[in-house]
């Protein structure tokens, strides 16, 4: 056969692997790396969260991980972080979980996988069950408490778990605090807006807290505005 058909035949395999490759993981694995990050937080379109901050999530005891190894189902599995912080995985044992990042476990795995049994595995962590985080919610709702974020929470879904807002509750005056890179930070929202579709729903974050305020409550926002200065501000104003 001539070499220009070789050769040919050559890139047109290669053109194939990558394609069933994006179909696999969603993203290029054709790039020269040697593990995949799942998508753990909304979608960069939502302005709303990318205002607020996304302080890159630790992994903590009691998390729940599903641990998959691109085309060796007998290493996937879910594992739960147990209180001293590891995991225990097939081939490799216990390994330290709490503290890192998903991208930093992912890495963890990959490297200790390829040292003895795999050429370049392709790894990755998602965190199924948030166990080790908590949300506050307060204010003009109907059971204010602290709630365990054991998944993936919106605005809307946090106020749910309060039972709702009470009876003398703003809609439009919903405040998120944060605290981003040692800062604390607040924003401002409309239930009402976000409930219509008109506006997007944020992710609250772990330690996150939620305050709802009273329909008369402008004395409320302008203390907040008052003591902007101190603490950094981000306000979502519909």
């Amino acid at each position: 056969m001539p070499p220009f058909v070789l050769v040919r035949i050559g890139v047109l395999l290669n053109f194939i692997r990558c394609l069933a490759l994006i179909g696999a993981f969603g993203l290029s694995a054709c790039a020269s790396r040697g593990n995949t990050t799942p998508q753990t937080s909304l979608p960069d379109a939502d302005p709303v969260a990318a205002a607020l901050g996304r302080p890159e999530y630790r992994i903590g005891p009691s998390d729940l991980l599903t641990v998959t190894v691109f085309q060796v189902a007998d290493l996937n599995r879910d594992v739960r972080v147990n209180n001293a912080g590891q995991i225990s995985l097939p081939l490799i044992g216990a390994l330290d979980a709490a503290g890192h990042t998903v991208s930093e476990l992912e890495t963890m795995i990959a490297s200790h996988y390829a040292a003895r049994y795999l050429q370049n595995p392709q790894v990755s962590v998602f965190v199924k069950e948030f166990s080790s985080q908590r949300v506050t919610v307060g204010g003009a709702v109907k059971k204010p408490g602290i709630f365990p974020l054991t998944t993936r929470l919106t605005l809307l879904q946090a106020v749910a778990l309060s039972e709702g807002l009470s009876d003398t509750a703003s809609e439009h005056n919903v405040v998120v605090f944060r605290t981003v890179n040692g800062k604390r930070q607040f924003a401002r929202f409309d239930l009402g807006t976000i409930a219509a579709g008109s506006s997007p729903d944020p992710e609250i974050m772990g330690e996150d807290v939620v305050m709802v305020d009273t329909s008369g409550g402008k004395l409320f926002l302008q203390n907040l505005i008052r003591v902007a200065p101190l603490i950094g501000i981000w306000r979502y104003l519909p």
